[in-house]
């Protein structure tokens, strides 16, 4: 037995000191069906309008058959699982496992300092080859999960688009879509500079008439994330994305928001704004307001992950390629995005076997596995069915792309679906993430100058606490003064405070300690 999991069963036995028994941990791989049932306990969410019990499930039922391991599902409503998941890990009798719990590092180390999770880095290189195998592929997610003190203490999921990052769907968030019936009516063709961007503008101003109300010629909320028009400011140099950190090409961690160009794309945004040209309720409107106004057909350029968002006026928009700026300078600004979420689920302390536990998840990281937990499966009577099994292949049917048919038939914790499983085990990619991922390869992929972003790096508690402690009054003061450029201008005296000003507030030791966790994550992935 490993010493790792020797600590673990200390660690299990001070923690469930009123459980009569902590049982012995297997020595080499779990071998299903199990010769003894076993069953543990599993808290999970599901929207509040999906199935709830998760035994009627093909899924769960096809794999409590196959494994001889029984889970009892505690399935918690959306809208309350975050109040109840910090509830049940504060008791003796916390389930065996919780998913679907998305914390950041911080919150990760703060459960299992507290002997609450339990480090999984043995379990996995000895009972979950099939996790084991997409780690070894795809090493950026080992590294993610890797905690400053060596462990592991969470599973991951993953969903990735394409081998290449800067062609993932997610590469960039908010897209601009431009109404291009407009551009036809006024006899104009698709911008492709930043001054044609604004003869376009002016001239939806003064010669487009909606029967809706007034034309707004271009909209946005500003510092709300996939609807900033921070990708337009790559027309000026880096650009802009929504932690405003971002990377150089030599591996530099630098902030957006003090750099002059984004300075002079924010100038370029009030020269519109004061022309008229930009919705003045880019400050203050919210979600619903923005979605309404743009469903509406009024307005002629907007930001949204979706051109869904224009309702039944999508036939008239398209994306906006990217702009050359003044100097010629052609940029798309790369999100902090990822094809994989790190802290989504954990084993307890008050698991009594969790090679078990962990032996049977790891049957969701299988391929095919992977595919219907995330999305659903097939030949279920009890539901409407997301695939068809052919010769080993799932295929889409028409009623899975509906959201509902999903969320009835998959688990959507624990599952990585690599890029290269499409056209191997299922035949294609959702439809909207298919359209997505042509769009960002043809139109914005190609204009990405950066070759990296800032990774999901795992700092200890110490740094986490402090880039938290610096970020959040200077991320907020920052946004504050993004703001006010583009509505009022700034000067080169004010331009200069604020620069002194952010680092008076520790703008040089927050990207000390943000390149600290950047290089420890290429160690790692190296």
């Amino acid at each position: 037995m490993s010493n790792k999991k020797t600590m673990t069963t200390v660690i299990m036995a001070a923690v469930l000191t009123a459980a009569s028994t902590v049982c012995a941990l297997a020595d080499g791989a779990v071998t299903f069906p199990l010769e003894k049932g076993y069953e543990f306990s599993m808290m999970t969410r599901a929207a509040s309008d999906s199935v709830q019990d998760f035994s009627q499930k093909a899924l769960v039922q096809r794999m409590q058959e196959k494994t001889n391991v029984t889970v009892d599902y505690q399935v918690i409503p959306d809208e309350q699982f975050d109040e109840k998941y910090k509830l049940a890990l504060s008791k003796k009798n916390m389930p065996d496992v919780v998913t679907k719990m998305y914390i950041k590092p911080y919150d990760i180390l703060g459960y299992a300092n507290k002997g609450v999770f339990i480090p999984i880095e043995d379990y996995i290189k000895e009972d979950m080859p099939n996790l084991t195998a997409v780690l070894d592929k795809r090493p950026e997610v080992r590294a993610a999960i890797t905690s400053a003190d060596g462990h592991i203490y969470t599973l991951p999921f993953i969903n990735e688009w394409s081998k290449n990052s800067k062609e993932n769907i997610n590469v960039v968030g908010a897209i601009p879509y431009i109404n291009t019936t407009w551009l036809k009516e006024v006899g104009m063709e698709m911008p492709t500079t930043t001054d044609e961007l604004k003869t376009v503008l002016e001239t939806f101003r003064d010669k487009v008439s909606t029967e809706n109300g007034s034309v707004i010629p271009m909209s946005f909320r500003i510092n709300q994330v996939n609807q900033d028009p921070g990708i337009t400011l790559g027309s000026f140099g880096c650009g802009d994305d929504m932690d405003h950190y971002m990377v150089t090409n030599d591996k530099k961690v630098y902030y957006t928001l003090v750099q002059d160009d984004v300075r002079k794309g924010l100038e370029w945004l009030h020269e519109l704004y004061q022309d008229g040209l930009v919705d003045p309720e880019i400050f203050s409107q919210d979600g619903s307001t923005y979605a309404a106004k743009v469903a509406s057909g009024r307005v002629g350029l907007f930001y949204d992950w979706s051109i869904g968002m224009a309702g039944d006026h999508i036939d008239e928009y398209a994306p906006l390629p990217p702009l050359k700026g003044p100097d010629g300078t052609v940029n798309v600004p790369r999100q902090n995005y990822y094809s994989f979420d790190m802290g989504v689920t954990a084993v307890t302390a008050a698991c009594g076997k969790p090679e078990i536990a962990l032996a049977y998840l790891d049957q969701y990281y299988e391929p095919s596995m992977s595919i219907q937990n995330c999305f659903g499966t097939y030949g279920d009577k009890n539901f409407t069915n997301t695939f068809t099994m052919d010769n080993g292949m799932l295929k889409w049917t028409k009623e899975g792309q509906d959201g509902k048919v999903r969320n009835d038939q998959n688990l959507y914790d624990v599952f990585a679906i690599l890029a290269d499983y499409y056209g191997v085990y299922v035949d294609k990619m959702v439809d909207s993430d298919g359209e997505r991922l042509d769009m960002i390869k043809k139109i914005y992929s190609p204009s990405i100058q950066s070759d990296y972003n800032y990774p999901a790096a795992f700092m200890d508690q110490e740094d986490i606490t402090r880039i938290a402690e610096i970020e959040t009054d200077l991320q907020s003061y920052a946004e504050q003064v993004k703001a006010g450029i583009v509505k009022d201008g700034i000067s080169d005296a004010d331009w200069k405070a604020y620069l002194d000003k952010v680092d008076q507030m520790g703008l040089k030791e927050l990207l000390e300690l943000k390149q600290k966790g950047f290089d420890m994550f290429y160690k790692l992935t190296n």
